[in-house]
């Protein structure tokens, strides 16, 4: 539920640039999209709840899982300071989130042991970074927050589909 959430505020977010006839398609094609993922994970823990018990995981989020979250603000507060007070770029914020988001998939994945957010990290680290570039090539705050924002929030919707396309397969 927290990658649909997260999805739907980027692709949300990031699409107010745009021109109208534009931004309220793909705003109404991202809030439909949580939705369906929304339904889906419904149905997965209505199945779930109806197989045998498995033996218990351990607790997930530990001193690790906190150490991970920590770090993450710390770099988004950090970088969003530099970003906005000394480079006022305000139009990177969103490919700097990006990095982070991703680079804390990294430390989620080998903590709790998951393939999908080594990937999931790898995507929006890539799209994070292709904003960084997009920037620096004089493209526009726009074309930032579609590719890191945008992109961002349709990775996060594909990452929760892989999901349940394996628990349903």
């Amino acid at each position: 539920m927290i990658g649909v959430v997260f999805g739907l505020v980027f692709v949300e977010a990031n699409s107010v640039g745009l021109p109208a006839r534009y931004q309220a398609p793909l705003r109404v094609a991202g809030a439909l999209a949580a939705a369906a993922l929304f339904v889906g994970i419904g149905r997965a823990r209505r199945a779930a709840a109806q197989r045998p018990a498995s033996p218990s995981r351990t607790n997930r989020f530990g001193p690790g899982y906190w150490l991970v979250v920590a770090a993450e603000v710390a770099a988004l507060v950090a970088g969003l300071i530099v970003i906005n007070r000394v480079f006022h770029a305000r139009g990177l914020a969103v490919a700097w989130i990006a990095v982070v988001v991703g680079v804390h998939f990294f430390g989620m994945a080998v903590l709790w042991r998951l393939g999908l957010f080594m990937a999931l990290g790898a995507a929006l680290t890539l799209l994070g970074a292709v904003g960084f570039a997009l920037h620096a090539g004089g493209a526009s705050n726009l074309t930032v927050a579609l590719v890191s924002g945008v992109g961002s929030g349709a990775a996060l919707y594909l990452a929760v589909a892989g999901s349940l396309a394996k628990q349903a397969g």
